[in-house]
């Protein structure tokens, strides 16, 4: 069977430990940056920051041949790129993750380690980029392009020919209309209704979602 190790060990841990329970693969450990956080999953070893990653390598000689998976989400693309580099650069595989009750389109194209959640719908020649989560119930309708690093929250609904930029964040239903651009570094608020092109570095709210 496969082996996983898991970046991150607090919600979206519990997330990804759900996705991949119908999977031949096995998380053998979790890692995280927090002190103060335990092993979402009893029996499981949890281990701190990368001196405890390098103790883990030392211990697990067949790290080689293991996926992995970084389960940080909220707006902080910046730390799943760090990680997920510094994890590829280790000779780690980068695992690409899609719930079985998710719907992705025969021609969409889904990039390395990437999270498509539960009920999340892809549609006609979408394209994500790497290392995204494509949160539970979202709607990614015909043709849209996605970035890195990417987060669309959940039920978050993107109509048709949308391009997002790398490190973007979309928050929990928010909607953003047909044949968009939207920028990098981008932060767009729960239930924002985006009208407009946005420009790179924005933060946005409301409906319709103006820059704050």
């Amino acid at each position: 069977m496969d082996k996983l190790i898991i970046w991150g060990a607090t919600g979206q841990a519990l997330v990804i430990e759900e996705l991949i329970s119908n999977y031949k693969i096995e998380i053998v450990a979790f890692f995280e940056n927090n002190i103060n956080v335990i092993s979402p999953i009893e029996n499981l070893p949890i281990y701190y920051g990368i001196d405890g990653f390098k103790k883990w390598i030392k211990q697990y000689p067949n790290h080689h041949n293991c996926y992995f998976l970084v389960a940080i989400g909220g707006a902080n693309g910046q730390s799943r790129k760090e990680i997920s580099l510094m994890l590829k650069g280790y000779g780690f595989k980068p695992y690409t993750a899609i719930h079985s009750t998710a719907y992705v389109a025969t021609n969409a194209q889904i990039g390395e380690g990437s999270q498509i959640l539960a009920k999340s719908v892809v549609c006609a020649k979408v394209k994500i980029g790497n290392y995204c989560i494509i949160n539970t119930a979202c709607n990614i309708d015909h043709e849209c392009i996605i970035g890195n690093y990417v987060h669309i929250g959940p039920g978050a609904t993107l109509a048709g020919c949308i391009e997002i930029k790398d490190n973007t964040f979309v928050g929990s239903n928010a909607t953003i209309l047909p044949k968009l651009k939207i920028g990098k570094n981008v932060i767009i608020g729960a239930g924002a209704v985006v009208t407009k092109n946005v420009a790179d570095n924005s933060m946005l709210v409301g409906n319709p979602a103006k820059i704050i």
